[in-house]
Protein backbone atom coordinates (compact mmCIF):
# COMPACT_ATOMS: atom_id res chain seq x y z
CA UNK A 1 0.00 0.00 0.00
CA UNK A 2 1.33 3.41 -0.95
CA UNK A 3 1.99 6.11 1.60
CA UNK A 4 2.75 9.09 -0.66
CA UNK A 5 1.41 10.52 -3.89
CA UNK A 6 1.99 13.32 -6.40
CA UNK A 7 -0.31 15.91 -7.95
CA UNK A 8 1.23 17.88 -10.78
CA UNK A 9 -1.63 17.92 -13.32
CA UNK A 10 -3.29 21.26 -13.92
CA UNK A 11 -6.54 21.16 -11.92
CA UNK A 12 -8.31 23.07 -14.68
CA UNK A 13 -8.42 19.70 -16.46
CA UNK A 14 -10.21 18.27 -13.43
CA UNK A 15 -12.67 21.19 -13.57
CA UNK A 16 -13.65 20.28 -17.11
CA UNK A 17 -13.85 16.53 -16.41
CA UNK A 18 -15.96 16.77 -13.25
CA UNK A 19 -17.94 19.98 -14.00
CA UNK A 20 -16.48 21.96 -11.10
CA UNK A 21 -17.24 25.67 -11.27
CA UNK A 22 -14.16 27.06 -9.47
CA UNK A 23 -11.13 26.17 -7.40
CA UNK A 24 -11.35 28.26 -4.20
CA UNK A 25 -7.67 27.86 -3.30
CA UNK A 26 -4.27 28.05 -4.97
CA UNK A 27 -2.70 24.76 -6.00
CA UNK A 28 0.95 24.19 -6.82
CA UNK A 29 2.53 21.02 -8.22
CA UNK A 30 3.37 18.66 -5.34
CA UNK A 31 5.67 15.66 -5.56
CA UNK A 32 5.64 14.37 -1.97
CA UNK A 33 2.14 14.49 -0.48
CA UNK A 34 2.13 12.75 2.90
CA UNK A 35 -0.61 11.58 5.28
CA UNK A 36 -2.03 14.35 7.46
CA UNK A 37 -1.46 17.06 4.83
CA UNK A 38 -4.23 19.05 3.17
CA UNK A 39 -5.12 17.63 -0.23
CA UNK A 40 -7.66 18.62 -2.89
CA UNK A 41 -10.81 16.47 -2.94
CA UNK A 42 -13.85 16.54 -5.18
CA UNK A 43 -17.05 16.09 -3.19
CA UNK A 44 -20.76 16.15 -3.88
CA UNK A 45 -22.51 19.14 -2.34
CA UNK A 46 -26.28 19.43 -2.76
CA UNK A 47 -26.27 17.61 -6.08
CA UNK A 48 -23.28 19.50 -7.52
CA UNK A 49 -19.58 18.73 -7.44
CA UNK A 50 -17.12 21.07 -5.80
CA UNK A 51 -13.47 20.91 -4.90
CA UNK A 52 -12.18 21.61 -1.44
CA UNK A 53 -9.30 20.67 0.82
CA UNK A 54 -9.34 17.73 3.24
CA UNK A 55 -6.68 16.21 5.48
CA UNK A 56 -5.43 12.91 4.10
CA UNK A 57 -6.23 10.12 6.53
CA UNK A 58 -9.05 8.64 8.55
CA UNK A 59 -9.72 9.52 12.16
CA UNK A 60 -12.12 6.89 13.52
CA UNK A 61 -14.92 8.18 15.73
CA UNK A 62 -13.53 6.40 18.82
CA UNK A 63 -10.05 8.01 18.63
CA UNK A 64 -9.43 10.51 21.46
CA UNK A 65 -6.39 12.26 19.94
CA UNK A 66 -6.87 13.44 16.35
CA UNK A 67 -3.12 13.32 15.61
CA UNK A 68 -2.87 9.59 16.25
CA UNK A 69 -5.89 8.93 14.05
CA UNK A 70 -4.25 9.97 10.79
CA UNK A 71 -2.22 6.76 10.73
CA UNK A 72 -5.07 5.12 8.82
CA UNK A 73 -4.58 6.05 5.18
CA UNK A 74 -5.44 2.87 3.25
CA UNK A 75 -8.19 0.28 3.31
CA UNK A 76 -8.39 -3.16 1.75
CA UNK A 77 -11.22 -3.44 -0.74
CA UNK A 78 -11.94 -7.00 0.47
CA UNK A 79 -12.79 -5.84 4.02
CA UNK A 80 -13.87 -2.24 3.46
CA UNK A 81 -17.52 -2.90 4.28
CA UNK A 82 -16.66 -4.98 7.37
CA UNK A 83 -14.12 -2.84 9.25
CA UNK A 84 -15.72 -0.43 11.76
CA UNK A 85 -13.32 2.41 10.87
CA UNK A 86 -14.33 2.38 7.19
CA UNK A 87 -17.82 0.87 6.96
CA UNK A 88 -19.90 4.06 7.53
CA UNK A 89 -17.45 6.22 5.58
CA UNK A 90 -17.75 3.90 2.59
CA UNK A 91 -21.55 4.10 2.75
CA UNK A 92 -21.91 7.87 3.23
CA UNK A 93 -18.68 9.85 2.83
CA UNK A 94 -17.07 9.42 -0.55
CA UNK A 95 -14.87 11.75 -2.58
CA UNK A 96 -12.49 11.78 -5.53
CA UNK A 97 -8.83 12.48 -4.77
CA UNK A 98 -6.94 13.85 -7.80
CA UNK A 99 -3.52 12.17 -8.07
CA UNK A 100 -0.92 11.56 -10.76
CA UNK A 101 1.06 8.79 -9.09
CA UNK A 102 1.40 6.81 -5.88
CA UNK A 103 4.63 5.58 -4.31
CA UNK A 104 6.14 4.32 -1.08
CA UNK A 105 8.60 6.63 0.66
CA UNK A 106 11.51 5.22 2.64
CA UNK A 107 14.46 6.96 4.33
CA UNK A 108 17.90 5.41 3.86
CA UNK A 109 21.08 6.25 5.73
CA UNK A 110 22.16 8.92 3.24
CA UNK A 111 19.08 10.11 1.38
CA UNK A 112 15.39 9.44 0.84
CA UNK A 113 14.65 6.52 -1.42
CA UNK A 114 11.58 6.36 -3.61
CA UNK A 115 10.72 2.72 -4.21
CA UNK A 116 9.64 1.76 -7.67
CA UNK A 117 11.29 4.73 -9.38
CA UNK A 118 14.46 4.01 -11.34
CA UNK A 119 17.52 6.15 -10.68
CA UNK A 120 17.00 6.60 -6.93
Amino acid sequence: MCGRFTLVTNLELWNARFQIEAIPFEIQPRYNIAPGQLIPAIISDQGKRRIGQLKWGVVPSWVQDEKSGYKMINARSETLTEKPAFRRLFERKRCIIPADSFYEFMWTKFAPLILGVEGY
